[in-house]
């Protein structure tokens, strides 16, 4: 018998030796980031959150960044991550495309955020740092942390979206098992959750809000360092594994995308899949380059240019990016992880710049697609990576209406199993 070998795997040995820089090939520099007199910010002053290795991997012009060999062994448990060819999806579309997922939920955590996890928790340790604090949305990047954490000997406290934590208690649960402590934001721990806890007693939380509590913490810890999970530069770094493997996994199937569509909250997930594919873009490749984001918090859509702190009590600093306004409340979608007000600057240059895009996606639309995948797959995707689905079936559909089949490739960023409740009410 004959069967189709649909899941691409490569072997340990393919597992990327160095992350991809992306600053040094921006079609423009990248704008400092600023204090708030508006001057560009030191780089010592981040070194009161973040280690040394860190902060000059944030700024660095340095193109490729080797990986330390006990992050690569840390990697190693679960990658090189498969790429899959989602037959039963494109006979469920109808399309003659080829649609291939990227599969990123087969790491310990359930998600892509461990990708990053792994590597802050190591440069931390090494740096003689005992504590981390964070934040966390869906519970993701938290469950990512906590895992690594635990791996690297590191003690984490994770502030949850309220909303968030009232819809995925489970999460939660994982992360104390890690030996994480979780609490809900705002908290009375700090001052910027009792502020807003004050003006609002029943507030649902936002990961801008979360995000001021970590980072309260940490400045006023000097055991704590601040670790996140998204829109900075060297946590897009770290997440180019996933686009190295997959054009690694394309030539091996003699496939070259048409479409990359990966869901965007801060641009973690979506700068992964994107970065490594920069330089083909420059060099004139036609390839389309789609951030899925959803219709409730459309930053990339929606969103004004310029700066803005990256949260909501304005501990961050100023950062080029589109932005929604660090005060934007968004609705209490199931997609915890895309409730973001601003993007990362690096995906917003490559936006500003034209070489990539970005489309919006209603809830509903988004759990079609997902609820398409399910019973066509046979895979629960999380609520985030559901809009990555939604637009990757999108383009497939336009292919197939205009006659031109082609190559699609969109990131499972994380399963559902813990999103059921999401499932059960869409």
């Amino acid at each position: 018998m004959n069967l189709p070998d649909d899941k691409i795997l490569l072997p340990k040995s393919a597992l990327p030796a160095a992350w991809i820089n992306v600053l040094p090939d921006l079609p423009e520099p990248l704008a400092p980031y600023l204090g708030r007199d508006r001057q560009p910010v030191d780089p010592s002053a981040l070194a009161a959150i973040f280690p040394p290795a860190l902060i000059e991997q944030e700024l660095s012009g340095q193109r490729l960044v080797p990986i330390p060999e006990p992050v690569l062994e840390a990697l190693a448990m679960w990658r090189p991550t498969p790429l899959i060819r989602a037959r039963r999806l494109e006979k469920a579309l109808g399309v003659s495309s080829r649609i291939y997922y990227k599969d990123e939920s087969v790491s310990p955590s359930g998600s892509h955020k461990s990708n990053t996890a792994m590597a802050q928790a190591y440069f931390n340790r090494a740096a003689g740092v005992k504590r981390l604090s964070t934040e966390t949305g869906a519970g993701q990047w938290g469950t990512a942390l906590a895992f690594a954490a635990r791996h690297f000997g590191l003690d984490v406290r994770v502030y949850m979206v309220k909303v968030s934590l009232e819809q995925k208690p489970y999460r939660k649960v994982i992360m104390n098992l890690l030996g994480a402590e979780v609490l809900a934001s705002p908290s009375q721990l700090t001052e910027a959750g009792r502020r807003v806890l004050a003006a609002e007693p029943n507030a649902l939380g936002t990961l801008g809000l979360a995000i001021s509590e970590a980072v309260e913490e940490a400045a006023g810890r000097p055991d704590t360092n601040y670790s996140l999970g998204s829109v900075l530069n060297h946590v897009l770094l770290h997440q180019t594994v996933i686009g190295q493997e997959v054009d690694k996994q394309l030539a091996m199937v003699g496939e070259k995308p048409d479409f990359l569509v990966a869901c965007h909250g801060g641009g973690s997930n979506f700068g992964g899949l994107a970065i490594p594919y920069v330089a083909k873009l420059l060099a004139g490749e036609k390839i389309r380059v789609i951030a899925a984001e959803p219709e409730s918090c459309p930053t990339l859509t929606a969103g004004q240019f310029g700066y803005d702190v990256g949260d909501v009590a304005g501990l961050t600093p100023l950062m080029p990016m589109f932005s929604l306004g660090a005060g934007f409340q968004p609705p209490a979608i199931h997609a915890g992880g895309l409730r973001y007000h601003g993007a990362s600057p690096i995906v917003s240059s490559l936006l500003k710049s034209g070489l990539i895009e970005a489309e919006a996606v209603s809830a509903e639309e988004a759990f079609n697609y997902a609820k398409m995948m399910a019973f066509s797959e046979y895979v629960v995707p999380a609520p985030e990576s559901s809009h990555a689905v939604a637009v990757a079936c999108r383009k497939a559909l336009e292919l197939e209406q205009a006659g031109r089949p082609g190559c699609l490739v969109f990131t499972l960023s994380g399963h559902g199993l813990l999103d059921l409740a999401a499932y059960q009410t869409a």
